[in-house]
């Protein structure tokens, strides 16, 4: 008997989160995620065979890539910071063999958590992710740099703040700084995700702030190939 096509509207899909200490992992059907160290020696070629190693007995179609750095039309703007090189330029499609979509790893969190109206979203990592959501239009920002106090939100509110700081005075420069954005861009609400969001205490949350899952960016993963090209979010 012949094999059956993938389905263009419901393809089984590889959603791939690539972070700074782990890619993340997870297929369409398959319950649990699995896990590859990264750090400054990975490369894009060796995620590549580092996660088709890790995925060789799950099946999909397409793939979805969550990257930790700005992308335009599904390309790499520029190097990651915490990572190795070779990801600007890279041929995804080539590399796995079929057809992948590209999306800054904030972004595509913030896909998976989206429950309509106009939603800020801000990822709590190593560094800083944010993306916008309105009223189905996802819109990829970069908010990490911009100025507070001396410095930026991302020296105060990822990882080196909160290190430097502690988890206290972090939480209350990441709850100072979700005001002053809900101020300068009227969100109905604002999702906080990441890895550090856990360390936020949920009964402190600024009002119409709620805590994200890590576990959306697969669900964003996944909802990445029911969006068009002009990026409408498909329930």
């Amino acid at each position: 008997m012949p094999k059956k096509s993938p389905s263009r509207t419901n393809p089984k899909v590889l959603a791939v989160d690539v972070g700074g200490t782990h890619v993340k992992v997870l297929a369409t059907g398959q319950k649990q995620r699995r896990e590859i160290p990264s750090g400054l020696g990975m490369t894009a070629s060796r995620m590549i065979r580092d996660v088709k190693r890790a995925t060789k007995d799950w099946e999909y179609d397409v793939v979805s890539i969550g990257y930790p750095g700005p992308v335009v039309h599904g390309r790499p703007l520029r190097e990651p910071y915490n990572l190795g090189g070779g990801w600007v330029g890279f041929d995804y499609t080539k590399a796995f063999g079929r057809p992948v979509r590209v999306l800054n790893d904030a972004a595509m969190q913030a896909l998976g958590s989206y429950r309509g109206k106009k939603m800020l979203f801000l990822g709590l990592g190593t560094g800083l992710g944010s993306a916008m959501i309105v009223n189905g239009l996802l819109e990829p920002m970069e908010l990490a740099h911009l100025p507070y106090r001396k410095r930026t939100y991302e020296d105060y509110i990822g990882l080196r703040g909160l290190n430097q700081y502690g988890r206290k005075k972090w939480q209350r420069h990441v709850f100072r700084i979700v005001e002053q954005l809900k101020t300068a861009l009227e969100p109905d609400y604002v999702v906080l995700g990441g890895g550090n969001a856990k360390k936020l205490k949920a009964d402190k949350l600024p009002q119409g702030a709620v805590l994200g899952d890590n576990a959306n960016a697969f669900a964003g993963g996944f909802r990445l190939w029911k969006t068009s090209p002009s990026r409408k979010v498909f329930s």
